[in-house]
């Protein structure tokens, strides 16, 4: 069967939404990456670069940015960026990207991040086509246990609500903060909360074999943290640092 047709009748709107999200998801996988044969370390490396500007810019974001203290309290923080939309009848969103958690119980430094995937339906407001960057802030001490699993959906698995904005927000005058994740997105320089409810955050294996040169967990990485932190992660890590300091 031809590959158009085959896509056509897999969307025919009598499928299942749920099926047609994937079917949409995995295909904008697949031309993803056909259209870009860049090496998958090469890849790699320029995730987690492009997150560490990222987090380089919600640092010198104005008053209207993620509040400090909910850095400086984050047990984990993921970045995701250039998170694309891709519409057929319904949206679709995908984006790579990585997370990173503290170390020795949530009182230590970074430990070494893990490149995650984020895909999903057409959560939040709609941008038209522009890529956003998201950031997840996992607040409480038992949050790592979601990143461990093979996949986790926000909003089903785990409570996720957008978090709030402001340098000077309080955690007493937000029920968001009842939230074991909240959500970001940056869209033209500017932060924002955005839902992310029926995302599916996924390890991504491959690319973590790739980054640190042999077969290793995420429960080595995000829980244990003994695994020495790659060159390439290395801005993402100094960014994070200096992001929740």
């Amino acid at each position: 069967m031809d590959a158009d047709v085959w896509l056509v009748c897999c969307c025919e709107k009598e499928a299942p939404l749920q099926s047609r999200i994937w079917i949409m998801t995995l295909v904008f996988v697949l031309v993803s990456s056909a259209a870009f044969p860049a090496d998958l370390s090469e890849k790699v490396a320029d995730r987690l670069f492009e997150a560490s500007k990222v987090l380089d810019e919600l640092v010198n974001a104005p008053d209207g940015g993620i509040p400090k203290n909910l850095l400086h309290n984050a047990e984990c923080v993921a970045v995701i960026p250039g998170v694309k939309k891709l519409a057929l009848g319904f949206g679709v969103r995908y984006g790579s990207g990585a997370v990173s958690c503290r170390k020795d119980q949530g009182k230590g430094p970074w430990g070494p991040p893990s490149i995650i995937t984020l895909g999903g339906g057409s959560f939040g407001f709609q941008v038209g086509g522009q890529a956003i960057d998201v950031v997840m802030l996992l607040m409480r001490p038992d949050s790592i246990r979601y990143l461990l699993r093979d996949k986790v959906t926000l909003g089903a698995d785990v409570e996720a609500a957008a978090g709030p904005i402001g340098r000077a927000a309080s955690a007493e005058t937000s029920v968001s903060f009842r939230a074991e994740i909240l959500t970001y997105s940056r869209s033209r320089g500017l932060f924002g909360g955005i839902s992310l409810g029926g995302a599916v955050v996924r390890p991504d294996s491959a690319a973590n074999k790739t980054l640190y040169k042999r077969e290793v967990t995420a429960k080595e990485l995000l829980e244990e943290g003994n695994v020495m932190v790659p060159e390439a992660a290395d801005k993402f890590i100094q960014a994070l640092t200096r992001s929740g300091s």
